[in-house]
């Protein structure tokens, strides 16, 4: 009897150390996972799942589209193994997975604009990016402080989130770390930000490009219509021969100057499902999706053709 009884805890405890082993049941093509992508992202990111799982029936991506400060946040808590944000981790955020026996990555997937967009009653449609500095840090606050001759009266800007990657682009690479003027509006959602900047003729939205595709143009050569998509010169005067839209060739080339790396941040010891997404989004296959998308697809060539009129 004691015999027995031995046995039986010996078999108990075998068996808690399985399951403990054994958290993660997911493989490489197969299972249920959770996964956190910066809401920038989400028309490009739903559209990969949906190819994703049709090529793969027995694999459940459950997708949280959430700012990048939450999704990078349920990385470094391992509630998530897989995240989609504008940058790496920090040299801080590596050290602390690694303290818990990980290895994180990171590889580059596209590369995406941010785009500036007004009211379609806005007659002034070229800025320079010293001149949305101005704007973003509050020295200018009134359209005639940019274009003299605006009757618009007081820009308001709107972003999307204030813990979004759009927000941090704005103060790391536009404003070069200076803080943001307090007096600067936040929606709640992309679209939220195109439906104020629609229908608010002194309205100036900051967003994600591929918001804005016109999915009917498979060219990439056209936005949404509710608003206008400003052209932006690096110079100091902007001029239509030297201010770029966000269009893919502008992108590529380096044209267009408000530009920014989207990457994925994978934490997967077993190489198992959030490797298996990963390298499907780096395949030719789901770099096509970014193609499509408007943006700059990293590990696939991109073919740009010139035409003349």
């Amino acid at each position: 009897m004691i015999k027995l009884c031995w046995l039986l805890l010996a078999l108990l405890l075998v068996s808690c150390e399985t399951k403990n082993k054994d958290r993660f049941t997911d493989t490489y093509t197969e299972g249920v996972i959770p996964i956190a992508v910066d809401v920038n992202f989400q028309p490009i990111m739903q559209e990969e799942l949906d190819v994703f799982e049709a090529i793969y029936p027995k694999a459940g991506i459950v997708p949280t589209y959430t700012s990048e400060v939450e999704a990078i946040n349920l990385l470094l808590k391992d509630s998530v193994r897989f995240v989609i944000a504008t940058r790496a981790l920090s040299a801080n955020e590596e050290a602390s997975l690694r303290s818990k026996k990980f290895s994180p990555r990171s590889f580059k997937l596209a590369t995406d604009g941010v785009a500036l967009i007004t009211n379609n009653g806005n007659p002034d449609s070229l800025i320079t990016v010293s001149q949305i500095r101005s704007i973003l840090t509050g020295e200018k606050t009134n359209w005639k402080d940019i274009f003299p001759g605006s009757k618009l009266g007081k820009i308001q800007v709107v972003f999307d989130n204030k813990n979004s990657s759009t927000v941090r682009y704005a103060i790391d690479s536009i404003c070069n770390g200076v803080p943001l003027s307090d007096k600067l509006n936040a929606q709640k959602t992309n679209l939220e930000v195109i439906d104020f900047v629609s229908k608010t003729p002194n309205a100036i939205g900051i967003i994600g490009v591929n918001w804005l595709g016109d999915r009917k143009d498979t060219t990439n050569l056209s936005f949404k219509n509710e608003v206008r998509v400003m052209g932006v010169s690096s110079e100091a005067v902007a001029t239509s021969a030297n201010s770029y839209k966000p269009y893919q060739a502008y992108l590529f080339y380096g044209y267009y100057p408000l530009t920014r790396s989207v990457f994925v941040i994978l934490n997967d010891p077993r190489s198992s499902l959030p490797s298996g997404l990963t390298k499907f989004l780096t395949s030719d296959r789901g770099q096509r999706i970014i193609l499509k998308s408007g943006l700059v697809p990293f590990t696939q060539p991109v073919r740009i053709v010139h035409i003349k009129e």
